[in-house]
C-alpha cells in the first residue's frame, strides 16, 4: 500500500467562521441546494454528525460517481477544522483503500478566509493514482467552494 498526498489551497471572501458552519456543520443541507448537479442528497447513517458518524453521498448527474461513504474523523469548531475518510463507494475506483481529507479555514488578510486542504490517499497494493483523476477533483472540490461562497454572499444573514 502506498499513500500520496496532495495539497490544496482556497481563497473567498467570506469569513472563516461563516464558511465553517456552511461548509462542514450545514454541508449535508447546503450542498444538494446549492449544487444538486454534483451533489443530489446527504444522509446520515450512523450517529449523530459528529466524530464517529457514517454518511452516504449521493453524487448529482454531472458525477462519474453514484455515491460514497465517509465515516467523520474529527470537528473542531473553535479552530474551524474537519477531517473526514471516504471508506466505500465507487469513488475509490477499486485501486483505493481509503481517502482521508482534512480541511481547515483560516482568516485571511482581507477578511475573506483561505480554506487548506490535505488529502491523502491509500492506494490498494502497488496501484499508481492517475493524477487527471485527482486534478479533476480537486477543480470539483474548487467549484463547490466557489458555488458556497456565492451562495452566501447572495444570502450575507445566514450562517451568522
Amino acid at each position: 500500500m502506498g499513500v500520496v498526498t496532495y495539497e490544496m489551497e482556497v481563497s473567498t471572501s467570506i469569513p472563516p467562521s461563516k464558511m465553517f458552519k456552511a461548509f462542514v456543520l450545514n454541508a449535508d443541507n447546503l450542498f444538494p441546494k446549492v449544487v444538486p448537479q454534483a451533489i443530489k442528497k446527504v444522509e446520515l447513517l450512523e450517529g449523530d454528525g459528529g466524530p464517529g458518524s457514517i454518511k452516504k453521498i449521493t453524487f448529482g448527474e454531472d458525477s462519474q460517481f453514484k455515491y460514497m461513504k465517509h465515516k467523520v474523523e474529527s470537528i473542531d469548531k473553535e479552530n474551524f477544522s474537519y477531517s473526514y475518510s471516504v471508506i466505500e463507494g465507487d469513488v475509490l475506483m477499486n485501486t483505493l483503500e481509503k481517502i482521508t481529507y482534512e480541511t481547515k479555514f483560516a482568516a485571511a488578510a482581507d477578511g475573506g478566509s483561505i480554506c487548506k486542504s490535505s488529502s491523502k490517499y491509500y492506494t490498494l497494493g502497488d496501484t499508481e493514482i492517475n493524477e487527471e483523476q485527482i486534478k479533476a477533483g480537486k477543480e470539483k472540490a474548487s467549484s463547490i467552494h466557489k458555488a458556497v461562497e456565492a451562495y452566501l454572499l447572495a444570502n450575507p444573514d445566514l450562517y451568522n
